[in-house]
């Protein structure tokens, strides 16, 4: 216990954290009182495994992970694992980033040539990689998304609004984006290739409000044949199509390009194979829309936990290394937003409905599936709530001449598709959900 008691008191210099040893020593750390209005009352947590500690200690972000998974490091109430892992990420705010990064250069650079490593992402591997993250039961993700199985941040206009309303503003703020009102002006409906195609949300978004054609690809199976059912039970399998398919083997021309939620998986040394092969596949004077997780500082690694148990292979880029690449194959940026917070308004979320819907997931899977899918979605909400990740959303063309000339374009749109539907209430009503079936 003495190389987690160094670090603790070193670490904790707000609130109170009480941790009890399996051997029922007890430690406290902190002087008490609130955290931003928070934490009043202290966070007690009990260790019941005697090697709990130093496996801690040695990499606190995989081993506290580990640890709780394993049914080591629980959390006492009125608290849980998403307060604990709040809390002391909180304070190591305070000290900056690197208080829970491994200590010591030879560690340092272990770690960020592991990930180095494990960024490569050949067409088998990546398909390996997509399975393991998104061929999970679908009811799984039907019980911490929403109705429309958005699996990335949704647009939080005040922090308040719910997630249902927050995914379908983010749909209307990318289809701003991608100038997909440009539809309006042309003879024949845009083409549009949506690359990581999810679970076919925005696809049918975009050929629901402008009769868009679509093609999206993604690599997971079970993806694709949810998309796939979903058009056809709408009618539109004929203009809103779905493959099995690696990005890189499209064939093709389109006018619009968007990637959500893919460049995390594509690894820093495809990058320009990604850049490269997208240029080729657009229009002369289309756009490609891109959003992802991103880094508000300089090039990182992801660390191991994340890499081992959720997305192998991902990796959350830096905008420099995002523009450099893109400018070497030939691209204009021509927007940049930093989404800063709504991920973590979207997180919390998510561990709300996976925490109310624990049994039915231990059912589905274990005790240790369920408390690591916590720890994940904790750990992930504090990275874009105390940590310096944000979300990058990029506008590009080959041609300046392929959008307005001002960004009124984008916020004129973005409220007018607001303004035609509403959020789905079911979260709010199981009985209207109910109904509806």
């Amino acid at each position: 216990m003495w190389l987690l008691d160094k670090m603790l008191t070193k670490l904790i210099r707000a609130g109170k954290l009480v941790i009890t040893d399996y051997d029922g020593k007890v430690y406290e750390y902190g002087p008490g009182g609130d955290v931003n209005g928070e934490y009043g009352e202290p966070i007690k947590v009990r260790l019941t495994n005697k090697k709990a500690s130093s496996h801690i200690a040695r990499y606190p972000q995989v081993g506290a992970g580990e640890a709780y998974m394993w049914g080591w490091l629980t959390v006492e109430e009125p608290h849980d694992i998403r307060d604990m892992v709040l809390y002391v990420t909180s304070q190591a705010k305070v000290h900056g980033d690197k208080a829970l990064q491994p200590q010591g250069p030879l560690k340092r650079i272990a770690q960020k040539t592991a990930a180095k490593i494990d960024s490569v992402n050949l067409k088998s591997k990546a398909r390996k990689n997509a399975e393991h993250t998104y061929n999970l039961t679908r009811r799984l993700y039907e019980l911490f998304l929403d109705e429309d199985r958005q699996y990335t941040m949704g647009y939080h206009r005040t922090p308040d609004v719910s997630l249902e309303k927050a995914q379908l503003d983010k749909k209307a703020h990318i289809a701003a984006k991608m100038y997909m009102q440009q539809a309006s002006e042309m003879d024949r409906p845009l083409r549009v290739l949506d690359i990581g195609c999810g679970w076919g949300g925005l696809a049918m978004y975009l050929h629901k409000h402008y009769g868009a054609e679509v093609l999206g690809v993604a690599l997971a199976e079970d993806q694709i044949a949810f998309c796939k059912e979903r058009a056809k039970a709408a009618g539109v399998s004929d203009k809103v199509r779905f493959a099995l398919m690696d990005y890189r083997d499209v064939e093709g021309t389109f006018d619009r390009i968007s990637s959500v939620g893919l460049l995390e998986h594509v690894g820093t040394p495809h990058y320009p194979e990604f850049m490269r092969k997208t240029h080729q596949l657009l229009a002369p004077k289309g756009v490609m829309f891109s959003h992802c997780c991103g880094r508000a500082g300089p090039p990182g690694f992801t660390d191991a936990w994340t890499r081992k148990y959720i997305f192998p292979g991902g990796y959350i880029p830096a905008l420099s290394e995002l523009v450099t690449e893109s400018e070497k194959a030939g691209w204009q940026v021509m927007d940049v937003e930093a989404m800063r917070f709504h991920y973590s308004y979207t997180l919390e979320e998510w561990y709300k409905r996976t925490t109310m819907h624990e049994k039915e997931l231990v059912e589905l899977y274990d005790e240790e599936f369920f408390r690591m899918w916590q720890f994940y979605l904790a750990g992930a909400e504090q990275s874009f709530r105390h940590g310096t990740l944000v979300n990058w959303q990029l506008i590009y063309v080959k041609d300046r001449e392929a959008i307005p000339m001002t960004g009124d374009f984008i916020y004129e749109e973005s409220e007018r598709l607001r303004g035609l539907e509403e959020a789905p209430q079911w979260h709010l009503d199981p009985a209207l959900k109910q109904a509806a079936e």
